[in-house]
């Protein structure tokens, strides 16, 4: 087996942030995912992002639990903190790191089979606790590891490689998360990184639990006629709800509709793009409106990206459990037990 690494050595030019990293230095192992894998888009996107931050690499945690996407943290930030859990565990593996050490970024990098499936438990309730972290789900609707089986996301009626049609409805994950209480809720695609940029920084600066929902076309599986998550039924579907729709890099297309409107512009693959700018009337501190608007659009088989919705003043777990500020894994044993005293006054304000 040949194995091939990345060159230590930095071009003496590249570009350096406020705390003395050049993008390179927040890069990860070279990805053994397949060649055009939209998990591979994203790594790049979490780099820019924590790149333009001035993140410092040791304060971040990475987690992930199993499939094609829990193997992406491999990719990125290569000197930070990394943890791979087993099956669809990385939320309650995230939750007791958090509680450990408050100071941590916390990144919970995961798929549509590891969250929507054995793990659909495991994100409703960090949802709804309310754990500050940045949840990704990289969604391409298979099993990308054992051949493309639907996962739970995949939308009804859209067929596999082998020609299967799925009965079942899918998993809404955005949706649960904004019925579940998460206070940062957004969808990106895996194909439009100007969108997924922001939508990631949004995220790390914020308070409370975020959730961003990627599609993320699966090449190998996924990314033919009759899957609603390929990347052409996206840039047809797309309804951005905070910029406009996907643009093919092979040559800029640049339009001006007025907020509201939409603009059809044809393609060079045929396809036609549907631009809608954001509506003046669009609130993301709505939840209801914003859980309206989701349930509208995929009704009209329109996939809607941007950010849904964000509360300014979110609180987290340790806001609800009145955690001590100082991490408690630096908390010596006369501060972590007090003794029988401190107990009985306990359990006295229980009785």
């Amino acid at each position: 087996m040949t194995w091939i690494a990345k060159p230590r050595l930095h071009h003496p030019t590249l570009a350096v942030n406020k705390v003395g990293y050049t993008r390179r230095d927040y890069e990860g192992k070279i990805s053994t995912l397949c060649a055009g894998c939209g998990h591979d888009s994203i790594s790049a996107a979490i780099i820019q992002a924590c790149w333009e931050l001035d993140i410092q690499p040791h304060q971040v945690a990475k987690l992930s639990g199993i499939g094609c996407s829990s193997k992406t943290p491999d990719y990125f930030l290569g000197a930070s903190h990394g943890f791979n859990t087993v099956h669809g565990r990385m939320p309650s593996v995230l939750t007791g790191a958090a509680l450990a050490n408050r100071e941590l970024l916390y990144l919970g990098i995961s798929g549509d089979g590891d969250s929507a499936s054995i793990g659909l438990g495991q994100f409703a309730h960090a949802m709804r606790r309310g754990v500050r972290m940045v949840y990704i789900v990289e969604n391409n609707g298979v099993y990308g590891l054992t051949k493309g089986q639907f996962s739970a996301t995949a939308d009804r009626g859209s067929t596999s490689k082998k020609g299967a049609v799925n009965p079942e409805s899918p998993v809404d994950l955005v949706g649960m998360a904004l019925q579940l209480g998460a206070t940062y809720v957004a969808r990106g695609f895996s194909g439009d990184k100007a969108q997924l940029v922001p939508l990631i920084e949004g995220a790390i600066r914020h308070g409370g639990a975020a959730f961003i929902d990627v599609i993320s076309p699966c090449v190998a599986f996924n990314n033919h006629e009759g899957s609603t998550r390929s990347y052409d039924y996206v840039r047809e579907h797309n309804d951005a709800v905070s910029r406009i729709d996907f643009i093919d890099l092979a040559q800029e297309v640049k339009a001006e509709p007025a907020p509201g409107d939409v603009l059809e512009l044809p393609q060079h693959d045929g396809t036609v793009m549907r631009l809608r700018k954001l509506h003046a009337g669009y609130d993301p501190t709505d939840r209801v409106a914003a859980m309206n608007h989701v349930q509208a659009l995929q009704a009209r088989g329109e996939v809607v990206t941007g950010l849904l919705y964000v509360d300014p003043n979110a609180t987290d777990l340790h806001a609800a459990l009145n955690t001590a500020r100082r991490p408690l894994n630096r908390l010596g044993e006369a501060e972590l037990c007090p003794g029988a005293a401190a107990l009985e006054k306990i359990n006295a304000a229980l009785r």
